[in-house]
């Protein structure tokens, strides 16, 4: 079964950001043979369309085979999708209450890669709490990466958030994940390819 990642970017950002560029050549680097299928979608700045877009690429994939590594506020998106589809998700300094991490944004805010202007209005923080996850249900199908460089938000949320989950707290760093690069290898053995997806506690 060929494994499905669904990469879900961060606030203002889109699939031409730092990591979903450096997660999409290295899945194209890899042999036919064990290449995932990789997904980096658009993601309109409304919540509800823009999971609407992910459940919709995911919705004919195996849950077996499917992995959402999301950055940010993709990694708010993730632990919904993971948590509604039963899949795995893989979290990389994500916002755990976008609601309020976001409510100095209220106002018109700019993409960041392609200029698009949008407002954010109490719509978006509405919608962001409809997306809400009191506990996730099976933290060992959680990976958190996080640095506590973090100049945006503060990775304890994080880390008290998927406690129980696998985690990676590396200090310094920042926001965008200082190195992501040198991660995207464990990722992929975390997203089943090349083997069996998730870690395995050995004796």
């Amino acid at each position: 079964m060929r494994p499905t990642i669904v990469y879900l970017h961060g606030f203002r950002s889109s699939p031409a950001s730092a990591k979903a560029r450096q997660l999409s050549a290295a899945v194209a680097a890899l042999p036919d043979a064990t290449r995932p299928n990789l997904h980096v979608p658009a993601l309109d700045h409304r919540p509800a369309r823009a999971m609407a877009t992910i459940l919709a690429l995911a919705a004919d994939v195996d849950r077996r085979a499917l992995t959402f590594i999301g950055s940010s506020l993709g990694g708010y998106y993730a632990t919904y999708a993971a948590e509604r589809l039963d899949a795995r998700a893989v979290l990389v300094n994500p916002t755990v209450h976008p609601y309020d991490d976001l409510a100095s944004h209220r106002g018109v805010q700019a993409n960041l890669h392609t200029g698009e202007t949008f407002e954010v209005t109490a719509r978006h923080f509405d919608e962001l709490r409809a997306l809400a996850i009191a506990k996730i249900t099976k933290p060992e199908r959680y990976w958190l990466l996080a640095q506590s460089g973090d100049e945006v938000l503060d990775y304890r949320a994080a880390v008290a958030f998927y406690a129980g989950a696998w985690q990676y707290v590396q200090g310094g760093g920042d926001h965008a994940f200082v190195d992501f690069e040198c991660e995207i290898p464990a990722i992929l053995r975390f997203c089943g390819v090349g083997g069996e997806a998730g870690f395995v506690h050995r004796a």
